[in-house]
């Protein structure tokens, strides 16, 4: 099969497009390039063709001969979209949507979605995918927007699959520390001493970067009338913490990390995510991390490459920061197209 992946050479993009070629995929990848300043340590040996482009710009000769495309070239996360919100929804709702559009006038018959379990919000009990979305930032509104208007486009010739994943976490050569256990591990590491600024009682499920790209290699390799259309949460029920138990996991795997909390939060977003669907209709699918392994994975890969505090915190490894930086030095215009080199 031959397969576009947008966001190749981002936090999950780096993960997932080396396995599908390891499956033997034809792998072309797409990637605007923000995040090339980000490598934390050397990755996979291989890895496949990347195109230097916007999604906003992609046409259907682009996508010629592809037989599915698994679009995760978003802008992420909450900060940067209450930071240019007006973009955000351009990028990752209207962007999103038209490259739904082209692949479908290109002949492209499967379209992977990344989704987000973000777009729950506020939810008492568990919720699984029947319950409403209720978003609460621009990022989580983009998701169920595009969820709402790529879902009409599946006829007998496109087939798109929404993949809501929880949390992100884990280790990747292009490693974010803007997400909730990366961050905790980094501070764990540098300060020894997690301060958390709320009580920690929000639940939030965590999945591992690489259960997201085996939901994403399974998605690829099932029946097309089984994921037809179809929403999937992805991720298990004990990868549901709270924020405090995250915490609480993390401290323990770093030697002599002291951990504190603070007042309730205003922060109200909490839902706790149910996953028997993914686990029914893609046989043999269940995670292989939890938190516990994904802290003491960083754990050895910061001993691995002596992280310092400077790295963990700089630019390339933390979304806003970065996006901020070409902002600033005008190496992006303000619709984050990039502008002509002097």
């Amino acid at each position: 099969m031959r397969v576009l992946v947008t966001g190749t050479e981002g936090y999950l993009g780096s993960l997932l497009a080396p396995l599908l070629l390891a499956d033997g995929h034809d792998v072309v990848g797409v990637d605007t390039g923000f995040y090339k300043y980000g490598w934390l340590y050397h990755g996979s040996p291989r890895t496949p063709e990347t195109i230097a482009a916007d999604i906003r710009e992609l046409t259907p000769r682009d996508l010629a001969g592809v037989d599915a495309v698994v679009h995760m070239a978003e802008l992420s996360n909450d900060p940067i979209g209450d930071l240019i919100g007006d973009v955000t929804y351009d990028i990752n709702h209207k962007g999103s949507l038209r490259l739904a559009e082209v692949a479908k006038a290109a002949g492209v018959q499967r379209f992977v979605y990344m989704s987000s379990c973000s777009v729950y919000g506020v939810a008492d009990g568990t919720v699984d995918e029947s319950s409403p979305v209720d978003p609460q930032t621009a990022y989580a509104h983009c998701k169920a927007l595009v969820e709402r208007d790529v879902a009409p486009l599946a006829d007998d010739g496109f087939s798109p699959t929404f993949l809501r994943n929880a949390t992100a976490f884990g280790a990747s050569p292009r490693m974010r520390f803007d997400i909730v256990l990366n961050n905790l591990a980094g501070l764990a590491w540098t300060e020894r001493k997690i301060a958390m600024t709320s009580d920690g009682t929000p639940w939030r499920p965590l999945v591992h970067g690489l259960d997201i790209a085996k939901a994403i290699r399974m998605t690829l390799a099932s029946p097309r009338e089984a994921v037809h259309g179809q929403v999937f949460n992805v991720g298990s029920e004990e990868n549901n913490y709270t924020v405090r138990e995250i915490a609480e996991i993390v401290a323990a795997e770093f030697p002599g990390c002291e951990v504190t909390f603070g007042p309730p939060s205003a922060d109200n977003r909490s839902y706790r995510v149910a996953f028997d669907k993914i686990r029914e209709v893609l046989p043999g699918y269940d995670t292989d991390w939890d938190a516990k392994r994904g802290a003491a994975q960083l754990r050895e890969v910061f001993e691995r490459i002596d992280l310092d505090a400077a790295t963990f915190t700089g630019r390339g490894h933390t979304r806003l920061k970065q996006i901020e930086y070409l902002l600033r030095t005008r190496q992006v215009d303000d619709q984050l197209f990039w502008t002509v080199a002097p």
